[in-house]
């Protein structure tokens, strides 16, 4: 039976930059698991990449499919962004083994969906001074930054990620990003032993 390997971390930690060096390891094989959201593309993401990109209308027929996993809804300064997983037929346990990316709140969804034998938690975290100066870099580089949005995702975090909650979601190791290389080289290790 495959794994789901879960990456998560708080907005800007650089998740996403290692779940993207993680996919390109071929001895480590693993498929991309692709989340939906109703936000708009980032500069440099693409439809069915980094997200499938839809509307509301595509959440509800999704969702009245029963195909919904998990899904998360936040009020931002923008309106409701809706994130989510949809049991859409690209997750097969039997065949392959898999890497996705999300939320605290998501990872116990899918824990609970597939089971905690079938999804291996990786928790990624950074100093939040430096965590906050990346977040400030990423957002300038966007056509139309959006910084009311970058503070807000920011300081939820704080909540949604809380000690609390993630000793209650069962993490016990964590994955300090202060060096990608170290970082990646340790993650890709974890993720052997799990595999042999």
């Amino acid at each position: 039976m495959g794994k789901i390997f879960y990456i998560m971390g708080k907005s800007a930690s650089g998740k996403d930059s290692i779940y993207r060096m993680l996919l390109q390891k071929k001895e480590l094989n693993l498929k991309r698991i692709i989340p939906y959201t109703t936000r708009p593309a980032r500069n440099g993401e693409e439809q069915g990449r980094e997200y499938y990109f839809v509307d509301e209308e595509r959440y509800r027929e999704l969702r009245e499919e029963g195909k919904l996993i998990e899904s998360r809804s936040y009020e931002t300064v923008h309106g409701v962004w809706i994130y989510f997983t949809a049991d859409d037929g690209q997750i097969d346990l039997k065949r392959s083994n898999f890497l996705a990316i999300g939320t605290l709140e998501s990872y116990q969804k899918m824990r609970d969906y597939f089971g905690s034998e079938s999804i291996c938690p990786i928790y990624v975290e950074v100093e939040e001074g430096e965590r906050l100066m990346r977040a400030l870099l990423r957002e300038r580089g966007q056509e139309h930054p959006r910084y009311a949005e970058m503070c807000r995702r920011f300081l939820a975090d704080e909540e949604d990620f809380s000690k609390e909650k993630i000793q209650k979601a069962g993490i016990r190791r964590r994955f300090v990003n202060d060096d990608s290389k170290i970082c990646l080289a340790e993650i890709e290790s974890y993720i052997k032993d799990m595999l042999y």
